[in-house]
C-alpha cells in the first residue's frame, strides 16, 4: 500500500492529472504542444506504466511495442480532438486507430468497494488499458457534448478539455496552471 501511495505522489509530480476527461488527461502527457519546445512526459515504458497506474489502469509491465501503440493512440486522440474543436470531422486514419484500439482490448467495468473501476485481463492488460482510453475518447469526441471540446488558450498549451462551464466560456485547460499563468502575466504588466 505504501508503494502505491509513493507511486501516486510521483505521478502527480510528473503528470498533469487534473483534466476531467481521461482521454484528454492522456493527451496532456505531451504538454506545451503549441509552444516552441513541447515537453514529453512519457519518456519510456516505465513512465507509461506509472501514468496508467495513476489513472486507475495499473499494468504489471509495458513492452516497447505497447509503448509505441500508446503514443500512436495518444496522438490520434489529440488530432481527433483538435479537429472537433475546429468543427471538423476527425481524420479517418485517426478514427480507425481509435476504433481498432477500443475493440482490441477486453476491459471489464466493475464496482469495487463502491467505486467504478476497470478490470484488466492478465493476458493483455496494456491493450485493455488502451481500449479504455480509446473508448473514453470515442465517447467524448462523438458524444452530445462534443461542441464543448476546446483547446486551451494558455500560452503554448493547446491542451484539450471539455468546457462544462454554464456559459461555455472557459478558456484554459486548468485554472491552476494556464489560467494562473495568464493572470500573473496580466498583473505583471500593470
Amino acid at each position: 500500500m505504501v508503494r502505491k501511495a509513493v507511486a501516486l505522489v510521483e505521478a502527480r509530480h510528473l503528470f498533469r492529472l487534473d483534466n476531467e476527461v481521461l482521454a484528454f488527461r492522456f493527451t496532456a502527457t505531451l504538454s506545451d504542444r503549441a509552444g516552441a519546445a513541447p515537453y514529453e512526459r512519457l519518456s519510456g515504458p516505465g513512465r507509461l506504466r506509472l501514468w496508467l497506474r495513476a489513472a486507475g489502469l495499473g499494468v504489471p509491465d509495458v513492452s516497447p511495442a505497447a509503448f509505441q501503440d500508446a503514443l500512436s493512440l495518444r496522438e490520434a486522440i489529440y488530432r481527433a480532438g483538435l479537429a472537433v474543436t475546429r468543427t471538423r470531422r476527425p481524420d479517418p486514419g485517426d478514427a480507425a486507430i481509435l476504433n481498432s484500439t477500443a475493440t482490441a482490448g477486453h476491459p471489464a467495468p466493475a464496482l469495487d468497494h463502491g467505486l467504478a473501476v476497470w478490470r484488466l485481463s492478465e493476458e493483455a492488460p496494456v491493450p485493455d488499458a488502451l481500449a479504455v482510453l480509446a473508448a473514453d475518447a470515442i465517447h467524448v469526441l462523438g458524444g452530445p457534448d462534443r461542441h464543448r471540446i476546446k483547446a486551451c488558450e494558455g500560452p503554448g498549451c493547446a491542451g484539450l478539455f471539455l468546457d462544462t462551464s454554464r456559459g461555455a466560456n472557459r478558456r484554459w485547460c486548468s485554472m491552476n496552471t494556464c489560467g494562473n499563468r495568464v493572470k500573473k502575466a496580466r498583473l505583471a504588466h500593470k
